[in-house]
């Protein structure tokens, strides 16, 4: 049975999730079938599927749902997602990208298309009902947004009801055009719940008390926040026009000085547009209270690099996890039940609260 968590709606009443959430590995596993099955996950971008008769197999979220994937772009160019579980024996198919027009299976031999529709099958002309629907490789829904692609396993939402309120605000960016740049990519490794990395970056409330140097690039009196259904945006302004946004006539914030638009989507991926460019930052759960971050830097803009509020990432980085991990030690404390928030600086951290309660509750 679900927990079942009451986060009021309103915020100037609401409490906090408690720390039992945080603690709690049956509540732990109940998130990964109720909330992570049920949503989207970044898969990456499309750039080792450029080519016709494509395949890239790769491991969503390894450790926590372990589900293995086949990215496909079949011979009409179109991207297919799909298990990379072979429908015979439950073998795991590609082991590793490439190039072929179909995909066969190391085992046993059988063969599917890159539609992961069944073609063949040695020592099978006496079996009776074969082969079956469910002899198909199982496709999941797949989104693309430029260059990025998402999967949902078994998602219960449209994902356009996320990208269309993103796109209003940073549809003028070329997404096409922004590269993945290894070197300035990097995990980080947390010793905290991944629900509380999330509640850090989802408000900046804390930025005058935790980080000095964004806060002299950041104007934290018009520091603002939007929600949306399964999405929410953090807008930093700054003073200085060299290191903002240089927006179309007709964009919703033409004439201010946008510094960083910080969308977070529900529930663990974070994108964060820099006038030079994305980072792409997926919170993956491994245990109660060990996160990894993965930090994907997508350049547009070299010469805007290390300037602004996407300046020193990494040093922005280690002081969240310096405050993340020592709240991770501060909630296991029996004093400690749950707190209030903030009406003025913490709507994003009330609205990702009141998703997991309501998917817990489903």
């Amino acid at each position: 049975m679900s927990p079942k968590f009451n986060i009021h709606k309103d915020i100037s009443k609401a409490e906090t999730l408690p720390s039992s959430f945080y603690k709690s590995q049956d509540i732990f596993d109940q998130v990964r079938e109720n909330i992570f099955l049920k949503s989207w996950q970044w898969l990456g971008d499309n750039s080792s599927l450029k080519l016709t008769n494509s395949i890239q197999p790769l491991t969503l979220l390894d450790g926590f749902l372990t589900e293995p994937i086949l990215l496909t772009r079949d011979k009409e160019g179109s991207i297919n997602c799909m298990t990379n579980v072979c429908t015979h024996r439950g073998h795991i198919l590609a082991l590793g990208p490439g190039k072929s027009k179909n995909i066969t299976c190391a085992y046993h031999g059988r063969s599917f298309d890159l539609n992961g529709n069944f073609k063949s099958m040695p020592e099978f002309k006496e079996a009776k009902d074969f082969p079956r629907e469910c002899d198909n490789l199982y496709k999941f829904p797949l989104s693309e947004w430029g260059p990025f692609l998402f999967a949902g396993l078994n998602p219960s939402f449209d994902f356009k009801e996320v990208l269309d309120p993103i796109n209003e605000r940073i549809g003028f960016l070329p997404l096409d055009q922004f590269l993945l740049d290894g070197s300035m990519s990097k995990d980080y490794l947390i010793q905290a719940h991944w629900a509380l990395y999330c509640d850090n970056y989802l408000e900046g409330f804390h930025i005058p008390f935790v980080h000095e140097g964004l806060n002299k690039v950041l104007d934290y009196g018009s520091y603002t926040t939007e929600l949306h259904k399964y999405s929410s945006l953090q807008i930093g302004y700054s003073d200085d026009a060299h290191e903002t946004f240089d927006l179309p006539k007709d964009h919703i914030d033409y004439g201010k000085q946008v510094a960083a638009y910080y969308y977070w989507v529900f529930p663990n991926m974070m994108f964060n547009f820099y006038p030079w460019g994305l980072s792409v930052n997926i919170v993956k759960p491994i245990s109660i209270n060990r996160t990894k971050v993965s930090f994907l830097t997508y350049v547009y803009d070299h010469s805007k690099l290390h300037k602004g509020a996407g300046n020193d990432i990494d040093k922005v980085e280690r002081e969240d996890e310096f405050i993340v991990e020592n709240e991770s030690k501060g909630i296991q404390s029996s004093f400690y039940q749950s707190g209030r928030f903030s009406p003025t600086r913490e709507e994003g951290v009330h609205h990702f609260q009141r998703l997991i309660a309501e998917f817990l509750d489903r």
